[in-house]
């Protein structure tokens, strides 16, 4: 079953098992992917930004991309968000067939190409830690355990020290992603391809009690495991893929799940934009910052804090200029910004604009070019106190342009739509 994004369809003629049933009534499902079963046996689809795939017993749902094109142009905007370099094998993916990949396939596929270029390029040993009970003495002597555990023998000996070994943290990843990938993709061929990389993986290193969200934590890198990095970007966004407890049955969460929330994608591809296009413009960029004090007691003991989703500054301290820039990923192409988004908006001009009518962002996904629309809030003897631009992000064009020469023009672009200003005034 295919559908698009904010789709909803029906279909019948299926046999759901009580799984199947219990899934309309997940909390985790409902926040992505909403199903309801109809008295007349039939099922009802209702999709929301997430895309991807959910394999039920009695069908597959297939969730695709449509404002920002199709699973390729997800693929490129995950790379550019990323800030890495492009995707490597993009002319591969080209040449597949347009049937049978969703997401997930390719994702499983650039994971399996990564994983089979380690193997070939050999798979990175480090030393690692241990602590065991040995029959004779390996690196140093554990006086203390040693007393504690075993007074006054000699026959066994608490030792800890360092060995040269392959099964550590870079691998493991590679190895629990290409077992998901071997399992899940839907492509027989490319199943058969991770089964025969994760072998090569297994035969050095275990997967047992790897936990996915310590790894996103404290992974690092260096020179000896930078190229790495690639591999466990596509390991990390599998791994990581929402999986629903209440869909549990024969396969676990990651197996019959991938979903992929493209407003937070979109977020993530949008500040990037504007990283590259402040770039030497002295603007700094911050993603995610809270305001912890913007609201708060009269004794000024905080009540709550806001978090914008970008923020355009340049200077420091309370007098540095500011501007905030909200991210929705919504087709105001086609109609009005909601008064939700307004009342956010222009409050997040209030307290981060130091001037007489504070200024605000919208910056929202579209499909085409498009002039920035302006917004004021006014009082009832109608002096503005705040002003509101939105602006579109013509994203398959954005994505037509990565790496080359004519990506330039669209980011000045950018910059004169959220206010021509901006590109000269604090130029360095």
């Amino acid at each position: 079953m295919v559908l698009d994004e904010y789709q909803k369809t029906w279909v019948g003629d299926l046999s759901p098992s009580a799984t199947d049933r219990a899934a309309a009534y997940s909390e985790d499902l409902g926040q992505r992917l909403r199903l309801r079963w109809l008295a007349s046996g039939e099922l009802e689809v209702e999709a929301t930004s997430y895309i991807g795939v959910v394999a039920l017993d009695c069908v597959t749902i297939h969730i695709r991309p449509k404002l920002v094109g199709r699973e390729l142009a997800v693929l490129r905007m995950l790379d550019y968000a990323s800030g890495l370099p492009a995707l490597r094998h993009m002319d591969r993916l080209r040449n597949l067939p347009n049937q049978g990949h969703d997401l997930r396939d390719l994702i499983c596929l650039l994971l399996t190409v990564e994983c089979e270029a380690l193997v070939r390029h050999g798979l990175r040993r480090d030393y690692i830690r241990r602590q065991e009970t040995l029959p004779a003495i390996r690196g140093r002597l554990l006086a203390d355990q040693q007393v504690l555990r075993r007074f006054g023998r000699l026959d066994r000996l608490e030792c800890r020290f360092d060995e040269f070994d392959s099964d550590i943290l870079d691998n493991r990843l590679c190895a629990a992603a290409l077992r998901v990938a071997a399992h899940s993709a839907r492509d027989e061929a490319l199943r058969a391809r991770a089964r025969r990389v994760a072998t090569d993986f297994s035969e050095v290193c275990t997967t047992d009690g790897l936990d996915v969200r310590w790894v996103a934590q404290h992974l690092t890198y260096h020179r000896p495991n930078e190229h790495y990095r690639q591999a466990h970007r596509w390991a990390l966004l599998l791994l990581q893929a929402p999986g629903f407890t209440d869909l549990l049955s024969t396969g676990g969460p990651s197996s019959r799940t991938f979903m992929l929330d493209m407003n937070s994608l979109f977020e993530a591809f949008a500040t990037q934009l504007l990283r590259e296009a402040t770039h030497r413009t002295g603007i700094a960029v911050r993603a995610q910052e809270s305001l912890s004090r913007s609201i708060s007691r009269p004794d000024g003991r905080s009540y709550t804090s806001i978090t914008p989703d970008i923020q355009l500054v340049h200077g420091h301290g309370p007098g540095a200029w500011r501007r905030s820039v909200d991210v929705k990923y919504k087709l105001y192409a086609d109609r009005t910004i909601k008064p939700s988004d307004l009342y956010q908006s222009f409050a997040y001009g209030q307290v981060l604009s130091s001037e007489e009518t504070p200024t605000a962002y919208i910056l929202f996904a579209s499909d085409r070019d498009g002039e920035p629309d302006h917004v004021v809030l006014r009082r009832l003897d109608g002096v503005p106190v705040a002003k509101l631009i939105s602006v579109g992000v013509n994203v398959p064009r954005v994505l037509e342009t990565l790496g080359t020469p004519r990506l330039q023009p669209l980011l000045n672009r950018l910059l004169d739509d959220l206010g021509g200003h901006i590109q000269w005034a604090f130029s360095t």
